[in-house]
């Protein structure tokens, strides 16, 4: 995991694309394009192309997309416009929950897996009040 002074010491490092196979360049590239047009304090309009450049340039590769980098994925749509002028607490506070559920799995990415984290953030979300009430019913007996 970088953070951003060493991310951009390695985006502006020259000699590591030397030694690159065609395709690591490809996704080195898909990569570079993520931190200048989106990681930053603007995000580019084409946002989701780029994104979806990166995933089929790492898939070539033989990646497999991790559970983070897909949760990520499909909540695309929630990041906030000024992605680096943003607090890394929730980015922070999601590792710390995954982390959690790595220890307790073993590192076993499956369904049950998925289940548990989902329903940890289920029950971390605050009650509903919903406009109409519910009447009870109290059944009481004659005797």
């Amino acid at each position: 995991m970088f953070d951003g002074p060493e991310m951009r010491q390695l985006v502006n490092n020259e000699h590591i694309i030397g030694t690159m196979t065609e395709l690591q360049k490809n996704a080195w590239l898909a990569f570079k394009d993520i931190v200048k047009h989106f990681l930053g304090n603007t995000r580019a309009q084409n946002y989701t192309e780029i994104l979806q450049k990166l995933l089929e340039s790492y898939k070539m590769l033989g990646c497999h997309m991790s559970i983070k980098l897909h949760f990520l994925h499909k909540k695309l749509a929630d990041f906030p416009k000024n992605l680096g002028a943003v607090s890394d607490e929730k980015g922070e506070r999601f590792h710390q929950d995954l982390k959690v559920m790595e220890v307790r799995y073993q590192g076993r990415w499956d369904v049950h897996m998925m289940a548990d984290y989902c329903s940890s953030i289920k029950r971390e979300c605050p009650q509903i009040n919903y406009s109409r009430k519910r009447h009870k019913r109290n059944f009481y007996l004659n005797m």
